[in-house]
């Protein structure tokens, strides 16, 4: 039935054995074909609220576990040394003995990371870490959480969430709780180790602020000689030198003089790059030296190595799962198919990208170089980072450019699903 009085009504809803029908001032719309529409629209608000309620009552769980001392996690998260079995709780693994010999060897003096982490078996920003942590003195500090925000989201591969960054925590809701009754390291000695640590890194030419930092391509030189990392040097002056004539001495390319290697780079990137010619003679070596190499074949030969190494590495999960490998074994094997397999990937990348850009994309790409020479050391390496992750040279002589293949790729590689709870 239609109101008398309709112009005094906006909207009004009729509801009737068969259908529902709004009255607007225009005329009466049926419903009955967006019926589903709506209500699918209202089980994803539900779904999405439960999620939320889901996920809420998880962390509450979690951090319950957390406070009475207990493992809220896999026990792949535990760190070296560490262990932890239901019943038993947390307790000190075989190579916590070498941590300790550690803390001996900082407290006796010596206190380079590298020697450390080389006698324990860890990388130095791994023995550094390791030096950081309370659990040597038997308690567990939680002082982060991961960040719930949509900033603190990683994208993995296609665009889809594969972690959250870490932030810290309120003091509020610190954790701190007792989980081993006889520590490894006295609490005395553990907290010399920190006082002298916060020295060092007090101390350090990185954290001091009057420090003037003159390299501006430290980090994106390779010597095109023995492929080793070009490292800078102070002997007099500035200089740029391969990391395997200093080190290893088994490079014969120079020491490079700071002001007189940089001059040059200057140019390249001021004057050559931003140059027609220049790129199309670029383009015509590159294309001589794609067509030399079998690049199909490469790429087909290191994608079942690839996948091989893949399979290989479930074969090594499962074997642990069902009690064929102890956890040493399990990660001593992953660690070398983890190697195989990152290196190549390195290689496939290379090769895929071996396909040279248009003339128009890099002339496009390296146009805003022209003010390369006037621009700060800060500016020049956000986009060397962007732009250039690696450049050759040896005795002054420049002989490639890494670039980036992402600057000339047109495809969109975010997809992202909706895994995370949209920002308030």
């Amino acid at each position: 039935m239609r109101p008398e009085n309709f112009a005094d009504y906006a909207l009004l809803q009729v509801f009737s054995d068969s259908k529902t029908v709004l009255y607007l001032p225009e005329g009466p719309i049926d419903l009955s074909s967006k019926t589903g529409r709506l209500m699918g629209t209202i089980r994803a608000a539900m779904a999405g609220m439960e999620r939320t309620e889901i996920l809420e009552r998880v962390w509450s769980a979690k951090e319950e576990k957390r406070r009475r001392g207990e493992l809220a996690q896999s026990p792949i998260v535990l760190g070296y040394g560490i262990g932890y079995e239901k019943g038993r709780g947390f307790f000190y693994t075989s190579d916590a003995e070498r941590v300790r010999a550690a803390f001996q060897q900082f407290l006796a003096g010596a206190q380079s990371y590298k020697k450390l982490a080389e006698m324990v078996g860890v990388t130095p920003r791994g023995m550094h870490l390791i030096l950081r942590n309370p659990i040597w003195t038997g308690w567990r500090v939680i002082d982060k959480k991961r960040d719930p925000s949509a900033a603190g989201k990683y994208k993995g591969v296609n665009g889809r969430q594969s972690d959250r960054r870490k932030i810290a925590r309120a003091p509020e809701d610190i954790i701190r709780v007792q989980v081993i009754e006889t520590p490894l390291i006295s609490v005395e000695d553990f907290e010399t180790t920190q006082h002298i640590m916060d020295l060092k890194q007090q101390n350090h030419w990185r954290t001091r602020a009057d420090y003037v930092h003159r390299f501006a391509y430290n980090g994106f030189l390779t010597c095109s000689m023995c492929e080793e990392p070009v490292h800078t040097a102070l002997a007099r002056r500035d200089y740029y030198a391969c990391k395997g004539r200093r080190t290893a001495h088994k490079c014969l390319s120079k020491y490079m003089v700071r002001e007189k290697l940089e001059k040059g780079l200057d140019e390249l990137f001021a004057e050559h790059l931003t140059k027609r010619c220049f790129l199309e003679q670029c383009l015509e070596v590159l294309q001589q030296r794609s067509a030399q190499n079998d690049s199909e074949v490469a790429i087909l030969g290191l994608t079942q190595e690839i996948k091989a190494l893949h399979r290989k590495r479930e074969r090594i999960v499962d074997s642990f799962i069902d009690g064929e490998l102890t956890r040493e074994a399990r990660d001593q094997r992953l660690t070398a198919v983890d190697r195989g397999i990152r290196s190549a990937q390195e290689g496939l990348a290379r090769e895929a990208g071996a396909k040279p850009p248009a003339i128009e994309q890099l002339i496009e790409a390296f146009a805003p170089l022209a003010e390369w020479e006037y621009w700060t050391r800060e500016q020049k390496r956000s986009v060397l980072s962007t732009l250039v992750p690696e450049i050759r040279v040896a005795d002054y002589k420049i002989e490639s450019l890494g670039l980036n293949p992402l600057i000339f790729s047109n495809e969109d590689t975010h997809r992202d699903m909706g895994s995370s709870r949209r920002p308030a």
